[in-house]
Protein backbone atom coordinates (compact mmCIF):
# COMPACT_ATOMS: atom_id res chain seq x y z
CA UNK A 1 0.00 0.00 0.00
CA UNK A 2 1.47 3.37 -1.02
CA UNK A 3 2.18 6.14 1.50
CA UNK A 4 -0.90 8.12 2.51
CA UNK A 5 -0.70 11.90 2.73
CA UNK A 6 -2.91 12.63 5.73
CA UNK A 7 -5.09 15.71 6.16
CA UNK A 8 -2.85 16.64 9.11
CA UNK A 9 0.14 16.98 6.79
CA UNK A 10 1.36 20.63 6.84
CA UNK A 11 1.44 20.59 3.05
CA UNK A 12 -2.37 20.47 3.00
CA UNK A 13 -2.83 23.51 5.25
CA UNK A 14 -0.17 25.38 3.26
CA UNK A 15 -2.25 25.33 0.07
CA UNK A 16 -3.60 28.78 -0.77
CA UNK A 17 -7.34 29.31 -1.01
CA UNK A 18 -8.91 31.51 -3.69
CA UNK A 19 -12.61 31.11 -2.90
CA UNK A 20 -14.66 31.26 -6.10
CA UNK A 21 -18.03 31.81 -4.43
CA UNK A 22 -19.91 28.97 -6.09
CA UNK A 23 -23.16 28.22 -4.26
CA UNK A 24 -24.12 25.03 -2.52
CA UNK A 25 -26.82 23.18 -4.47
CA UNK A 26 -29.10 20.31 -3.52
CA UNK A 27 -28.09 17.03 -5.18
CA UNK A 28 -31.64 15.71 -4.71
CA UNK A 29 -33.10 17.95 -7.43
CA UNK A 30 -31.07 16.46 -10.27
CA UNK A 31 -33.17 13.36 -10.78
CA UNK A 32 -32.07 9.73 -10.67
CA UNK A 33 -28.54 10.07 -12.09
CA UNK A 34 -27.08 10.45 -8.59
CA UNK A 35 -28.83 8.77 -5.67
CA UNK A 36 -28.82 10.39 -2.22
CA UNK A 37 -28.77 8.02 0.73
CA UNK A 38 -31.82 8.95 2.81
CA UNK A 39 -30.15 7.75 6.01
CA UNK A 40 -27.82 10.75 6.05
CA UNK A 41 -30.12 13.41 4.62
CA UNK A 42 -33.03 12.57 6.93
CA UNK A 43 -31.28 13.90 10.06
CA UNK A 44 -29.19 16.59 8.36
CA UNK A 45 -30.79 17.70 5.04
CA UNK A 46 -27.78 19.85 4.16
CA UNK A 47 -25.61 16.75 3.70
CA UNK A 48 -27.23 16.41 0.27
CA UNK A 49 -25.73 19.78 -0.74
CA UNK A 50 -22.52 20.27 -2.71
CA UNK A 51 -20.79 23.04 -4.62
CA UNK A 52 -22.05 23.34 -8.18
CA UNK A 53 -18.77 22.18 -9.70
CA UNK A 54 -18.60 19.13 -7.45
CA UNK A 55 -22.15 18.05 -8.27
CA UNK A 56 -21.51 18.47 -11.99
CA UNK A 57 -18.51 16.15 -11.72
CA UNK A 58 -20.41 13.56 -9.71
CA UNK A 59 -23.14 13.51 -12.35
CA UNK A 60 -20.42 13.03 -14.96
CA UNK A 61 -18.96 10.13 -12.96
CA UNK A 62 -22.39 8.55 -12.51
CA UNK A 63 -22.94 8.62 -16.27
CA UNK A 64 -19.75 6.59 -16.78
CA UNK A 65 -20.88 3.62 -14.66
CA UNK A 66 -21.99 0.38 -16.32
CA UNK A 67 -25.72 -0.21 -16.67
CA UNK A 68 -27.28 -1.45 -13.45
CA UNK A 69 -24.96 0.43 -11.08
CA UNK A 70 -25.74 3.68 -9.28
CA UNK A 71 -23.45 6.21 -7.64
CA UNK A 72 -24.78 7.09 -4.18
CA UNK A 73 -24.07 10.22 -2.13
CA UNK A 74 -23.98 9.36 1.57
CA UNK A 75 -22.78 12.74 2.84
CA UNK A 76 -21.75 15.98 1.19
CA UNK A 77 -21.81 19.28 3.05
CA UNK A 78 -21.08 19.25 6.77
CA UNK A 79 -21.13 22.53 8.70
CA UNK A 80 -17.83 23.73 10.19
CA UNK A 81 -19.37 23.31 13.65
CA UNK A 82 -20.33 19.66 12.99
CA UNK A 83 -16.86 19.04 11.56
CA UNK A 84 -15.22 20.61 14.61
CA UNK A 85 -17.29 18.46 16.96
CA UNK A 86 -16.39 15.35 14.95
CA UNK A 87 -12.67 16.13 15.27
CA UNK A 88 -12.97 16.76 19.00
CA UNK A 89 -14.95 13.56 19.51
CA UNK A 90 -12.35 11.44 17.70
CA UNK A 91 -9.54 13.10 19.64
CA UNK A 92 -11.21 12.43 23.00
CA UNK A 93 -11.87 8.79 22.11
CA UNK A 94 -8.23 8.29 21.14
CA UNK A 95 -7.04 9.95 24.33
CA UNK A 96 -9.32 7.67 26.36
CA UNK A 97 -7.77 4.64 24.67
CA UNK A 98 -4.37 5.66 26.03
CA UNK A 99 -1.16 4.75 24.25
CA UNK A 100 0.64 7.94 25.34
CA UNK A 101 0.38 9.59 21.94
CA UNK A 102 2.02 12.97 21.37
CA UNK A 103 -0.15 15.82 20.05
CA UNK A 104 1.38 15.29 16.60
CA UNK A 105 0.56 11.59 16.71
CA UNK A 106 -2.98 12.40 17.84
CA UNK A 107 -3.39 14.81 14.92
CA UNK A 108 -2.31 12.09 12.50
CA UNK A 109 -4.58 9.46 14.07
CA UNK A 110 -7.58 11.81 14.13
CA UNK A 111 -7.05 12.82 10.50
CA UNK A 112 -7.70 9.24 9.42
CA UNK A 113 -11.32 9.92 10.44
CA UNK A 114 -11.89 13.70 10.48
CA UNK A 115 -9.93 16.84 9.57
CA UNK A 116 -10.11 20.36 11.03
CA UNK A 117 -12.69 22.59 9.26
CA UNK A 118 -9.97 24.79 7.74
CA UNK A 119 -8.63 21.94 5.61
CA UNK A 120 -11.56 19.49 5.49
CA UNK A 121 -13.51 19.12 2.26
CA UNK A 122 -16.97 18.59 3.74
CA UNK A 123 -17.35 22.07 5.35
CA UNK A 124 -16.40 23.54 1.97
CA UNK A 125 -19.08 21.58 0.13
CA UNK A 126 -16.18 20.12 -1.82
CA UNK A 127 -16.16 16.53 -0.54
CA UNK A 128 -18.57 13.66 -0.99
CA UNK A 129 -18.77 10.34 0.81
CA UNK A 130 -19.85 7.87 -1.86
CA UNK A 131 -20.70 4.24 -2.47
CA UNK A 132 -22.27 2.06 -5.17
CA UNK A 133 -25.72 0.46 -5.29
CA UNK A 134 -27.09 -2.06 -7.74
CA UNK A 135 -30.31 -1.47 -9.64
CA UNK A 136 -32.32 -3.01 -6.80
CA UNK A 137 -30.96 -0.53 -4.25
CA UNK A 138 -28.49 -2.89 -2.57
CA UNK A 139 -25.05 -1.63 -1.67
CA UNK A 140 -22.20 -3.44 -3.38
CA UNK A 141 -19.47 -5.10 -1.34
CA UNK A 142 -17.00 -2.26 -0.76
CA UNK A 143 -14.97 -3.99 1.94
CA UNK A 144 -16.19 -1.90 4.88
CA UNK A 145 -19.09 0.35 5.74
CA UNK A 146 -18.84 4.02 4.84
CA UNK A 147 -17.34 5.77 7.86
CA UNK A 148 -15.47 2.76 9.24
CA UNK A 149 -12.46 3.68 11.36
CA UNK A 150 -9.00 2.14 11.01
CA UNK A 151 -9.36 0.50 14.42
CA UNK A 152 -12.70 -1.18 13.83
CA UNK A 153 -11.83 -2.23 10.28
CA UNK A 154 -8.20 -3.21 10.95
CA UNK A 155 -7.16 -0.75 8.27
CA UNK A 156 -9.56 -2.06 5.63
CA UNK A 157 -11.08 1.44 5.33
CA UNK A 158 -7.96 2.54 3.44
CA UNK A 159 -8.62 2.58 -0.28
CA UNK A 160 -5.75 0.28 -1.23
CA UNK A 161 -6.15 -2.12 1.72
CA UNK A 162 -4.97 -5.63 0.90
CA UNK A 163 -7.21 -7.35 3.43
CA UNK A 164 -10.49 -6.94 1.52
CA UNK A 165 -11.99 -9.46 -0.90
CA UNK A 166 -11.23 -9.38 -4.64
CA UNK A 167 -14.87 -8.40 -5.26
CA UNK A 168 -14.64 -5.42 -2.90
CA UNK A 169 -11.32 -4.41 -4.45
CA UNK A 170 -12.87 -4.50 -7.92
CA UNK A 171 -15.86 -2.43 -6.78
CA UNK A 172 -13.56 0.20 -5.28
CA UNK A 173 -11.54 0.24 -8.48
CA UNK A 174 -14.65 0.69 -10.60
CA UNK A 175 -15.94 3.57 -8.51
CA UNK A 176 -12.51 5.15 -8.41
CA UNK A 177 -12.06 4.95 -12.17
CA UNK A 178 -15.23 6.93 -12.95
CA UNK A 179 -14.61 9.49 -10.22
CA UNK A 180 -11.02 10.15 -11.26
CA UNK A 181 -12.13 10.44 -14.88
CA UNK A 182 -14.55 13.15 -13.76
CA UNK A 183 -11.78 15.09 -11.99
CA UNK A 184 -12.16 14.11 -8.33
CA UNK A 185 -9.46 12.84 -5.99
CA UNK A 186 -9.66 10.28 -3.20
CA UNK A 187 -8.49 10.58 0.39
CA UNK A 188 -6.64 7.25 0.60
CA UNK A 189 -7.41 6.75 4.30
CA UNK A 190 -11.11 6.50 3.38
CA UNK A 191 -12.20 4.66 0.23
CA UNK A 192 -15.54 6.55 0.20
CA UNK A 193 -14.17 10.12 0.47
CA UNK A 194 -13.76 12.02 -2.81
CA UNK A 195 -13.31 15.73 -3.40
CA UNK A 196 -12.83 18.47 -5.93
CA UNK A 197 -11.67 22.05 -5.41
CA UNK A 198 -10.53 21.78 -1.78
CA UNK A 199 -6.99 21.99 -0.42
CA UNK A 200 -6.42 18.23 -0.55
CA UNK A 201 -7.51 18.15 -4.21
CA UNK A 202 -5.13 21.01 -5.01
CA UNK A 203 -2.21 19.24 -3.33
CA UNK A 204 -2.90 15.96 -5.11
CA UNK A 205 -3.40 17.48 -8.56
CA UNK A 206 -0.78 20.23 -8.44
CA UNK A 207 -3.40 22.95 -8.86
CA UNK A 208 -2.09 26.42 -7.90
CA UNK A 209 -4.72 26.88 -5.20
CA UNK A 210 -7.96 25.57 -3.76
CA UNK A 211 -11.21 27.16 -4.95
CA UNK A 212 -13.60 26.07 -2.18
CA UNK A 213 -13.17 26.95 1.50
CA UNK A 214 -15.29 26.46 4.65
CA UNK A 215 -18.87 27.59 4.08
CA UNK A 216 -21.44 28.64 6.69
CA UNK A 217 -25.11 28.21 5.91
Amino acid sequence: MSEIILMSDPRVAAIELHENGEPLVDARVDGPALLVDARGSADHPAVAHLRTGVLERLLDAASRLPDGLRLVLVEGYRSPDRQRRAVEGHRERLRAEGGQRSEEELDAAVSHCAAPPAVAGHPAGAAADLTLFDVDGRELDMGTAVGATPGESDGACCTDALSITPRARENRRLMGDVLRAAGLVNYPAQWWHWSYGDRYWALQTGAPHAVYGPHER
